[in-house]
């Protein structure tokens, strides 16, 4: 004889295996909601167009000038130490009616203030010189671009 507890007709104890998908409807539409507010204000940037990096050889001519600038702001014309910027600006001034004109090479420190190469600049410009370049060494690891 067995027992039974409660009658089979009752519908009380069926077990609902259904998801309420409500609450997943209402968050995904909150985060639709915000991203679709925030991704025009991460996008809107100014159009630049950035340099690109690339690896030359330096083409050394016995004419070109190169100037370097140690971490404390001395100057070195050729591997000679320059005392001040007059003595700087008069020797470019010098240079510059050479025909043809030469190129100023600066070989600035990584450590050295922006100033004292600005200072350099600055003389090129005022003596007239039409071309200054920058000597940087490539990072180990990277490879010279194909040319």
């Amino acid at each position: 004889m067995a027992m039974q507890v409660g009658s089979q007709d009752e519908d009380e104890d069926q077990v609902n295996s259904s998801i309420n998908t409500t609450p997943l409807v209402d968050v995904m539409l909150v985060l639709l909601i915000i991203f679709l507010i925030t991704i025009p204000v991460v996008t809107h940037t100014i159009p630049v167009a950035l340099p690109k990096e690339t690896n030359v050889a330096t083409k050394t001519n016995p004419q070109n000038i190169v100037i370097a600038i140690d971490a404390e702001g001395k100057s070195y014309w050729n591997d000679a130490p320059i005392p001040d910027n007059a003595t700087l600006l008069a020797k470019l001034k010098e240079r510059a009616t050479d025909l043809p004109q030469p190129e100023v090479h600066i070989r600035a420190d990584k450590d050295a203030r922006y100033e004292f190469v600005g200072k350099v600049i600055t003389d090129a410009q005022r003596a007239g010189i039409a071309k200054v370049a920058f000597i940087t060494q490539p990072e180990h690891g990277s490879a010279p671009s194909p040319q």
